[in-house]
């Protein structure tokens, strides 16, 4: 019996033993492969203070440090390695000034079909009776002419078409090209006086205020002519005046980087006047030739408002008398927009005029009229939403393009 006892329980021994090899067989199996000697380590960027290499060489640090790193894992780039391998935008070249308006002739092609072309298509007839002079007279007030500038021209025109006689269409295109220049008045000093002032200690540079309603593309227009600025080979420095809009600093911000010009910008809803005193401040230390200051978009009927643009032009005055005031104005707007240049005149010494949109109107007269207005040329004109389609104005490009 006791033997039987004993053959059992060696049994059971046996039986359990073998059990206990087949599950830590199976186990093993199960198990994952073991860890590599060493882990994957990805080097830390330096401390700020260390000074990187002239040519650090990131895939050969990482081999020496961490063999057993994968081929695929990404590198860490080092301070001055993202400066190397990030180059720097390339700055934009703007077209030069120097015959952008003969270029954009075509762009005048409304203002052209109403009164270039309608003045010769009417002038043509073979008879010029009361009725046609009637009609020259409403097409020039249409085209916003204004009263007195038309009455003018059709006096004149019916002098010399008499003495003319026979009018062949080579000479009323002389004769319609040499009144509509004279109407707009050649003589008139279209020059953007923006020098720097070197016989000055220290040499100060040549300020603009660009000013205007809201909605007349002002912000745009100062970017625009930062381009004109640098294509004529001046050094520009543009001060974001416009702190209500902050969409205005960056949008002025960006047109400035494109060509290499620094902004000046405050915080939003800061004062405009210490912005522009900042900014010709940043102009004389920096040499540049010129200072251009975006200036907030105003209402003309806002009478606080218009104070604020005085005191923006009083404040600069500290370092020295502004250059240029140029008003920018939409030429679509009409006889509005003499309204309010009338008013901008009265708050600061209009220089020079802007015409912006001057593609997309029929109004082409306008040119004529604010000039008659305020006494102050036109100086610029835009013609078209590309960066380089804003030109210096040419009374003598201006109307052969009218004419075509």
């Amino acid at each position: 019996m006791e033997y039987v006892i004993l053959a059992v329980v060696i049994a059971v021994v046996v039986l359990g033993a073998a059990t206990g090899l087949v599950v830590n067989g199976r186990r093993r199996k199960q198990l994952p492969p073991a860890p590599p000697a060493q882990p994957q380590i990805t080097k830390p960027a330096p401390a700020a203070t260390a000074e990187p290499t002239a040519e650090p060489q990131v895939g050969e640090d990482a081999a020496v440090t961490a063999p057993e790193q994968s081929p695929t894992a990404p590198e860490v780039e080092l301070p001055g390695e993202a400066a190397e391998a990030v180059e720097a935008p390339a700055l934009e070249v703007p077209e030069p000034t120097a015959g952008r308006l003969t270029r954009l002739r075509s762009r005048l092609s409304r203002s052209q079909n109403s009164l270039g072309k309608g003045l010769l298509t009417l002038l043509s007839r073979d008879r010029l009776d009361e009725e046609t002079w009637e009609e020259i007279e409403e097409l020039l007030l249409t085209a916003d002419v204004g009263v007195q500038p038309t009455q003018e021209l059709v006096e004149r025109l019916r002098t010399r078409v008499k003495v003319l006689g026979t009018r062949t269409p080579e000479e009323l295109r002389n004769l319609l090209r040499e009144e509509l220049i004279t109407l707009i008045d050649p003589s008139l000093d279209r020059t953007l006086h923006v020098a720097r002032h070197d016989d000055e200690t220290p040499a100060r540079p040549a300020v603009l205020l660009v000013v205007g309603v809201n909605g007349v593309g002002k912000t745009t227009t100062s970017g625009k002519l930062a381009r004109v600025l640098v294509a004529d080979g001046h050094t520009v420095v543009l001060g974001a005046a416009d702190t209500f809009r902050a969409a205005a600093a960056d949008q002025l911000q960006t047109w400035g980087e494109r060509v290499g010009a620094r902004t000046v910008r405050g915080p939003e809803a800061g004062d405009p006047a210490s912005v522009a005193f900042d900014a010709v401040k940043e102009g004389i230390a920096e040499g540049a030739d010129t200072v251009l200051v975006d200036t907030a978009g105003r209402l003309h009927t806002k009478t606080g408002l218009m104070d604020e643009l005085g005191k923006v032009k009083r404040v600069v005055e500290k370092h020295g008398p502004v250059d240029e005031v140029l008003l920018v104005l939409d030429a679509t707007t009409g006889q509005n927009g003499l309204v309010q240049a009338k008013v901008f005149a009265e708050v600061v010494d209009i220089t020079g005029i802007v015409l912006t949109k001057l593609d997309g109107t029929a109004k082409g007269g306008i040119v004529i009229s604010v000039q008659r207005q305020l006494g102050v040329p036109v100086k610029l004109i835009g013609l078209g939403e590309g960066a380089d389609d804003l030109a210096p104005f040419d009374p003598a490009a201006f109307v052969d393009a009218l004419l075509g």
